[in-house]
């Protein structure tokens, strides 16, 4: 059985399971699932992934759900040493960087671009969005500081770090409203839109 996603493009986790495939170069195939594609409800789905949510990947028997868990897999399985480190030392900065991106820049970014782009331009609620950038913006400033020595998330090479994180920045700098300028954040996204493997992904539109 070929490598198999479930989820919607539209899901920044998805995007991240989908350019992470698209880095390692596996044959896969892609189904909408989730929001107004239902699926995700349904018995069959639920077998596979009991939390009703996007993304869920197959792979022969094996079935895996959390984004930068399938992340993971994928470059661990389908990559090189470069994208999976094999030093641990390396490796597990790898990790924390993706475990960083999502309980801190996933959870402090999401409340605006909910806003922004999930919630009818009438019922915005202004202090939700002010909320999420006053939470956001050291987080930025910090992977800006991180990166002014350093060409990767990981160090001098692309790795399965950036993923996740470049798929958070990509929708936070994709809201419309002002931010401040990060230079060394700016260069870092600038490099990762020419990989080849961002098509599809980090080219489509918010939504």
């Amino acid at each position: 059985m070929a490598v198999h996603i479930w989820g919607r493009l539209s899901s920044l986790n998805v995007r991240k399971v989908v350019w992470a495939a698209q880095e390692t170069g596996v044959a896969f195939t892609r189904s909408d699932a989730g929001l107004a594609y239902g699926v995700v409800k349904t018995p069959e789905y639920l077998a596979m992934n009991p939390n009703a949510l996007v993304p869920t990947l197959q792979d022969g028997d094996l079935v895996l759900w959390e984004s930068n868990v399938i992340v993971r897999y994928l470059c661990a399985r389908y990559g090189d040493t470069t994208l999976y480190p094999q030093d641990l030392a390396a490796r597990f900065n790898a990790e924390r960087w993706m475990d960083w991106q999502q309980t801190t820049l996933n959870r402090d970014s999401g409340g605006a671009f909910a806003q922004w782009f999930r919630t009818p331009a009438d019922q915005r609620d202004a202090t939700v969005i002010a909320r999420s950038t006053a939470a956001t913006e050291p987080a930025m400033t910090q992977l800006n500081d991180h990166l002014a020595n350093r060409a990767y998330v990981g160090g001098a090479h692309f790795s399965m770090a950036d993923i996740p994180v470049a798929c958070d920045v990509h929708r936070w700098f994709g809201l419309p409203q002002p931010r401040p300028a990060w230079p060394h954040l700016e260069r870092w996204f600038a490099s990762i839109l020419e990989r080849p493997a961002t098509r599809g992904v980090l080219d489509l539109p918010l939504s």
